[in-house]
């Protein structure tokens, strides 16, 4: 059976290569006479795979001794109330909300402690970035959350817009970490679920500058405050070994790939021949994002006639092009085109798009 190509939102392909180690090494890695699944979290076999994994995202994304690498469970749902927990420290925090998952995280935090929108775009469904003179920041918030990239509305972040507020900023970077370099110094804390780009679901990244750790009060549950992650080595409980371990592939992989840079340069090809197919097929598709703050990872786009959509979802299905569905709350469609969809993929879907335009239009 032939894999097929595909475009899931989460939990997303994996790289096919990264899969074939896994298999080989399933019954036993590396003469250890049993799977990562069966190991001690605790013995030496495990806690080398730990090491190589956070010494290879460091190197990755360049992270500095300064922050603590924590391998956690819960996904980036549980951070929406884990990070208030750890950061509010009685003061405000601000929120700039750019779609789902920014609001979510703003009505999470809601309810843990006192934070504010400092701006949102909601009003213009979440198509664009909010200008300057929308947004209103408190100088004195205890951070500063945005995610980076709205998995279900398709915004991204430039890199060149993230300018220092003068507080701690916090990133969800769920669906576009790992997809090119970040100066993880402009972040005070840095969040991601790893069933996008990093690996399966089940764990959470979090990378956080030590000074702000310890500031989480005395009434939370000890697993939920980083600073006792970070002094147990993510290991206070046990940790999600499995996922870890695949993680440390991808980690291995993005290096073969020649890093961060190689990678971005994949992506940019991969968004470029996409977005061209969508804005030159004259009104057939349409992306309803400012092209100032498309996504490089999760394109979505809506067909001229939404009569076609159930047909448009059959026959790329049928065509080996997979999860093509726009999410619920927003209709359409939706190509999430992470690190592990390679560029072959995408222009079969360019290819299928332009026939089916073609046929119907």
């Amino acid at each position: 059976m032939s894999r097929i190509w595909n475009f899931s939102a989460g939990p997303a392909a994996l790289p096919e290569e990264v899969l074939r180690q896994a298999q080989e090494e399933l019954l036993d890695w590396r003469g250890a006479g049993c799977s990562v699944m069966e190991m001690s979290h605790r013995g030496k076999e495990f806690m080398s795979i730990l090491e190589q994994a956070e010494a290879d995202l460091r190197e990755l994304m360049g992270i500095p001794e300064q922050y603590k690498v924590l391998f956690l469970q819960g996904g980036a749902t549980q951070q929406f109330a884990q990070i208030p927990m750890n950061l509010l420290a009685g003061r405000s925090a601000d929120y700039i909300v750019t779609g789902s998952w920014s609001k979510k995280a703003f009505k999470e935090a809601q309810r843990i402690g006192n934070v504010r929108c400092a701006a949102t775009t909601e009003a213009s469904n979440f198509t664009r970035l909010p200008f300057a003179n929308e947004i209103q920041l408190d100088p004195f918030a205890a951070y500063l959350h945005v995610c980076t990239n709205e998995t279900i509305h398709g915004v991204e972040i430039p890199a060149q817009r993230i300018a220092d507020t003068g507080v701690p900023l916090v990133a969800d970077m769920s669906s576009h970490i790992l997809s090119r370099p970040v100066n993880v110094e402009k972040f005070g804390l840095i969040y991601a679920g790893a069933q996008k780009n990093i690996g399966p679901s089940g764990l959470t990244l979090v990378i956080v500058h030590r000074d702000l750790l310890g500031m989480a009060p005395l009434t939370i549950p000890t697993v939920m405050d980083y600073a006792v992650m970070a002094e147990n080595g993510s290991m206070l409980n046990t940790p999600p070994t499995y996922a870890i371990y695949i993680a440390g592939l991808v980690f291995q992989w993005l290096k073969r790939q020649g890093g961060l840079e190689g990678m971005a340069a994949v992506n940019d090809e991969k968004a470029r021949i996409l977005y061209e197919c969508i804005d030159q097929s004259g009104g057939f598709y349409t992306n309803p994002v400012d092209p100032d703050c498309r996504s490089a990872m999760n394109v979505p786009f809506v067909l001229a006639n939404a009569e076609l959509d159930a047909a448009f979802l059959a026959e790329s299905k049928a065509a080996g092009l997979l999860s093509l569905k726009g999410h619920k709350s927003v209709g359409g469609m939706r190509a999430s085109i992470y690190n592990a969809v390679p560029l072959a993929g995408v222009q079969a879907l360019v290819d299928f798009m332009n026939d089916f335009a073609k046929r119907n239009g």
